[in-house]
């Protein structure tokens, strides 16, 4: 019967790694995907031409008068009797001391063809999420317990949960889908890491492992990780699009480049308004993270914090995004110092993971890597 049942685990675990592999092909035909909604978009002016002459005609018919509906696009007649649209300026306004600016049309930038390309992304995205999540699933039944006891458990989870919030948000209908592609390739570099580097065999847990509190509390930890790994994102892109807003709004022209992307993206307002709440609304369960630790430690060790490497940092991490939920409040530390300070905390948590667990020792490391 232990015979049987090892060769099951051991079939379990093959089928694990079998589906992990197989999610990886399927998140890189999503890369593919994301990546050519994002060059289409950028090539294509047809697709952002027809809306402005969309948006114009239906403003002309409402008001009677082509000649206050505001075109999107200015005709220019040439030599000849040919006629050019010419794609108008990007105008940005301020209103009381804030710009008040658009959201970009999103990565496909109008133009159909690019957004076919990006449904197809979140298609492939949607299966190979199916996909991790059933190479996580066999991987706890192979060895009969949660799956998250080591690194290569812990990286294979958080990628599938990170995809999973990405997903819901897409589901509650928020303008996320830019952050497809950066997802994507995170989730790619995560995989590839988890399957080369850190990969451990199925195995069972030291004794101080066995308690619910495995349940609670790396659970909870992935979920923070993957939320605070969203703000992030939204995060940097914020500090990107509000140089650009900025430089135009002192008359400036930036580059093709970035005229190309950022233009895309929504609005900065937009971006570091979905970064706050995100981090606000996730870190109430960091501290719950933290405490749950501290509690599962006490059971464990009979300490309920000793100052461990993996507590310290968690606890620098806590006292960083506290700092950055404080800065919001503060009218001189709103914007991009505020900013910083949310990729200041995102990089503690980025260290406490990997750097806590590669390089430095302590109790955290019976689980390996």
């Amino acid at each position: 019967m232990n015979q049987l049942a090892a060769t099951t685990n051991e079939n379990l675990a093959h089928i694990s790694n079998v589906l992990i592999y197989s999610a990886i092909a399927v998140y890189l035909l999503a890369f593919f995907a994301h990546t050519g909604e994002w060059l289409l978009g950028s090539r294509s002016k047809v697709g952002r031409t027809a809306a402005a002459l969309t948006a114009s005609s239906a403003s002309s018919a409402a008001n009677g008068a082509a000649a206050t509906a505001g075109p999107g696009v200015q005709v220019r007649q040439q030599s000849g009797g040919t006629a050019v649209l010419e794609r108008p300026e990007v105008v940005t306004r301020t209103a009381a001391g804030r710009r008040n600016v658009p959201d970009g049309p999103g990565a496909h930038g109008g133009d159909a063809q690019g957004d076919m390309y990006g449904r197809m992304a979140i298609s492939f995205t949607v299966l190979a999420f199916l996909v991790e999540a059933g190479g996580v699933l066999t991987r706890a039944l192979s060895v009969q317990r949660a799956p998250w006891g080591n690194m290569y458990e812990f990286n294979i989870t958080f990628s599938t949960v990170a995809v999973a919030v990405y997903l819901a948000l897409l589901a509650l209908k928020k303008n996320v889908r830019w952050i497809g592609l950066p997802l994507v390739l995170t989730v790619l570099l995560d995989l590839g890491l988890a399957v080369t580097v850190l990969y451990t065999a199925s195995d069972q847990l030291v004794p101080a492992l066995h308690s619910y509190w495995l349940w609670i509390h790396v659970s909870t930890a992935i979920f923070c990780g993957a939320c605070f790994y969203v703000g992030a994102v939204a995060t940097l892109l914020y500090l990107f699009r509000d140089s650009y807003e900025a430089k135009l709004a002192a008359g400036g022209q930036p580059g093709a480049f970035a005229t190309s992307v950022l233009e895309r993206l929504p609005a900065a307002s937009s971006l570091d308004k979905l970064s706050y709440r995100v981090n606000a609304a996730v870190f109430p369960l960091w501290t719950f993270t933290i405490i749950a630790g501290a509690i599962w430690a006490g059971d464990a060790w009979g300490h309920y914090w000793e100052w461990d490497p993996k507590e310290t940092w968690s606890f620098i991490t806590w006292v960083a995004y506290a700092g950055y939920l404080h800065a919001r409040a503060t009218a001189g530390w709103k914007g991009r110092k505020a900013a910083i300070l949310a990729l200041v905390a995102f990089g503690c948590w980025l260290f406490n993971y990997y750097g806590v667990n590669i390089f430095v020792s302590g109790k955290h490391s019976y689980a390996g890597v």
